[in-house]
C-alpha cells in the first residue's frame, strides 16, 4: 500500500480520484484507462510524498507490473478475436466449396432413383454381420440388405430398388435402419444418408450447411463428400 501523501489532505486526494474517475467516460480501452488513472495518482503521490518517508519502490514496481498484465491480457484477447474471425472466414470458404456437392451425414433416409439408391453405414467396431432394413413410407419392410462382415468405420452400400420378391419398387423416399453384431454382442451402427448441399449459412454460432429437407448441419457432421 502506498504511503499517505502529505500537503494535500484526504479531501484533496478524494477530489483527484473523483476527477480521474469522471474522465473514464472517454472512449479508451479498459487497460489504457486503468493505466492512465494509475499514472495520474502515482504522479500526484510522488509530488506530495514525505521526503523523510518516501514511497516504497517495491510497491510501485508491483503496481506497474499489474497494470502491464492487464494491458497484456487485453491485447491477447484482441489477438484471439482476430484469430477467431480468420478461422470463421476460412470455414466459410471451405463450406462454400461444398455447395452443389453430395455429402453423407447421419440419417435414416434413402432416395431411390432410376439409377438405384446409395446409403452408408458407420460402425463403432468390427462387426461379423451388418444388415440394412429398408422400409417404405408406411413402415413396411421392402428389402433387407445383408452386408456381411465389415470393419469399424464408414462404409457405403447400394440398393438396386428391388424388394424381397425381386420386384422393382417405385422411385421415391424410403427409410433405413442398421443393425450390426459381433458374435452375440451388438455393435454400434449408424445409418448415413446422402444429401445435396444447397447453400451455406453464417451466424454467430458459426457456419452451417443447408441440406434441404435434412435441415442445417455443420462441417463436423459431414462423413463423406462426393
Amino acid at each position: 500500500m502506498a504511503n499517505t501523501v502529505t500537503g494535500t489532505g484526504s479531501s484533496a486526494m478524494q477530489a483527484l480520484i473523483d476527477s480521474v474517475n469522471s474522465s473514464g467516460s472517454k472512449t479508451t480501452s479498459v487497460a489504457s484507462d486503468a493505466q492512465d488513472r494509475f499514472l495520474k495518482l502515482l504522479t500526484t503521490q510522488l509530488k506530495n510524498q514525505d521526503p523523510l518517508n518516501p514511497l516504497d519502490n517495491a510497491q510501485m514496481t508491483s503496481q506497474l507490473a499489474q497494470i502491464s498484465t492487464v494491458d497484456g491480457i487485453e491485447k491477447l484477447n484482441a489477438t484471439l478475436q482476430k484469430l477467431l474471425s480468420s478461422s470463421v472466414d476460412a470455414e466459410s470458404l471451405q463450406a462454400a466449396a461444398l455447395v452443389g456437392h453430395q455429402v453423407m451425414v447421419a440419417g435414416s433416409g434413402i432416395q431411390l432413383t432410376d439409377a438405384g439408391a446409395v446409403g452408408g453405414v458407420e460402425l463403432g467396431a468390427n462387426a461379423d454381420q451388418v444388415t440394412v432394413t429398408i422400409k417404405d413410407a408406411n413402415g413396411l419392410v421392402i428389402n433387407t440388405v445383408n452386408l456381411g462382415r465389415m470393419d469399424a468405420g464408414l462404409h457405403n452400400f447400394t440398393w438396386d430398388g428391388k424388394n424381397d420378391a425381386g420386384v422393382r419398387a417405385v422411385n421415391g423416399s424410403y427409410s433405413i435402419s442398421v443393425s450390426a453384431t459381433r458374435g452375440s454382442a451388438k455393435v454400434t451402427a449408424t445409418g448415413l444418408q446422402l444429401a445435396g448441399v444447397q447453400n451455406i449459412n453464417r451466424s454467430t454460432q458459426g457456419v452451417s450447411l443447408n441440406l434441404g429437407t435434412l435441415g442445417l448441419v455443420t462441417l463436423n457432421d459431414i462423413k463423406q463428400i462426393f
